[in-house]
């Protein structure tokens, strides 16, 4: 595997594409470095093999609720045909952490890295990914914190009445490889995470960048500071200039 001073991922930016495609071409990736890892396991001649090639994607959704692997049915307030009459898709997916939303106006990453190559702890993992988004906020003048025992994103989470989510996380891991990773709120309509337990977590709000600064932001402008932040925080460079192709239509 490469040393972390040789990091370097792909940026794909996907525009707006409906979850499930996105989540069968993150699956695909994901697949695609756990056999480079199995060939160069089996050789075992200890000569240097293909490297697991890292990635990071940013996408926008249509409005989607997801439930992680060990999230509450419950936490879902209407029934399937309210989804139906609002446009809202539903999928119960493999990644950690229980519901959510992803809409538009709402920026969400898709790291798909080796962590054998940034650090086998997944704690620090999340860690790394909340820095990304509170640097984010940083560079808007909004306090992004952390709330202890919660992963994610916070504004206020000490003040009880006061304490809202603005980025959700919930990530996979298979063989150090990750998949699925971040929501931040930018100009989400937030009218959406009423007819949910956001995150299973009954006695907090949810907020976004614009209700924070009573105005709605460019999404290409927090796109361009996620990506420094990103690559700030993981010591990684992005890659514009190598795209691989998608083949979307076969997914």
């Amino acid at each position: 595997m490469l040393s972390t001073q040789d990091q370097s991922a792909i940026f794909i930016d996907l525009g707006c594409m409906e979850y499930q495609t996105v989540w069968k071409y993150q699956e695909k990736l994901l697949h695609e470095n756990i056999h480079i890892k199995s060939e160069w396991l089996k050789r075992q001649d200890g000569r240097e093999g293909p490297h697991t090639i890292n990635y990071l994607i940013m996408v926008e959704h249509p409005p989607v609720y997801t439930l992680g692997k060990s999230g509450k049915e419950g936490n879902i307030l209407i029934d399937d045909d309210t989804m139906r009459d609002r446009g809202i898709q539903y999928f119960r997916t493999n990644r950690g952490g229980d519901v959510t939303f992803h809409g538009p106006g709402q920026l969400v990453l898709y790291p798909i890295l080796d962590l054998e190559n940034f650090g086998t702890d997944i704690g620090q993992y999340l860690r790394n990914l909340e820095e990304t988004v509170i640097l984010v906020l940083k560079d808007y003048g909004i306090p992004g914190e952390r709330s202890k025992g919660e992963t994610g994103v916070w504004i206020e989470p000490l003040i009880k009445q006061n304490a809202r989510k603005i980025c959700a996380i919930g990530v996979r891991c298979s063989r150090w490889i990750t998949m699925h990773g971040l929501a931040l709120n930018v100009n989400t309509d937030l009218s959406y995470f009423t007819s949910i337990i956001p995150c299973g977590i009954p006695d907090k709000q949810v907020t976004s960048m614009a209700n924070e600064l009573g105005q709605q932001l460019s999404v290409g402008e927090v796109k361009a500071s996620m990506k420094k932040n990103f690559e700030f925080v993981f010591k990684c460079k992005l890659k514009t200039d190598v795209i691989p192709e998608l083949q979307i239509s076969s997914l």
